[in-house]
């Protein structure tokens, strides 16, 4: 079975557990397969050097839009930043690209914001944190968007709710790929209690 290669794209004002939480859940899932790692998760910016996550956290990303490697898994979070990258064409347009290769897209909170202005939510079902629904109409006129859902599966695209609900969507995701055990057993060593 093939590694699969997540990568989380990050950037200045990106909520620390939006990334944290699924690098922890993808991370943790692949220490805990025996002989062989399901996932090699990395970070991405648009520029090198450090990223400046919410409320002062500095994070080296692994590597820039430019040279990361192809994921099959992305992952876009949200945070205060994402309201300047949605006038970010060179970002929007690697998102964009990726989408067209990658096996999943997830969301967590207003990384939904980015997908709908990178086009990938149209006539799709989607989420993201409760105090931007209304902004992510806006952006997505033919998405129906749900309310009160942890995440939304469409199958390739999957959205999450705000910051934690990311957690819920990444063990959704290794129990879709893995199998319910491997989601349990992750979710157990973190101790998190999984749900929808």
């Amino acid at each position: 079975m093939a590694t699969r290669n997540v990568v989380i794209l990050m950037f200045d004002d990106v909520e620390v557990l939006d990334f944290a939480g699924p690098f922890e859940v993808f991370s943790v899932a692949s220490e805990l397969s025996k002989g062989h790692r399901p996932f090699a998760v990395s970070t991405v910016a648009e520029h090198p050097g450090a990223v400046n996550a919410r409320n002062g956290l500095s994070v080296n990303p692994d590597c820039t839009i430019s040279d990361c490697p192809p994921p099959d898994i992305l992952i876009v979070p949200g945070g205060q930043g994402t309201r300047k990258l949605i006038d970010n064409s060179a970002v929007i347009n690697w998102i964009k690209d990726c989408a067209r290769t990658a096996e999943l897209v997830l969301s967590v909170c207003t990384g939904s914001l980015l997908l709908a202005k990178a086009g990938l939510l149209e006539g799709l079902e989607a989420t993201t944190h409760h105090q931007v629904l209304d902004l992510l109409k806006e952006l997505a006129p033919n998405t129906t968007i749900i309310e009160n859902q942890r995440f939304v599966d469409n199958g390739k695209i999957i959205t999450s709710g705000g910051i934690a609900a990311g957690i819920d969507m990444s063990l959704h995701v290794v129990g879709k790929l893995l199998g319910t055990a491997q989601a349990e057993q992750t979710a157990e060593h973190m101790e998190y209690q999984m749900g929808n």
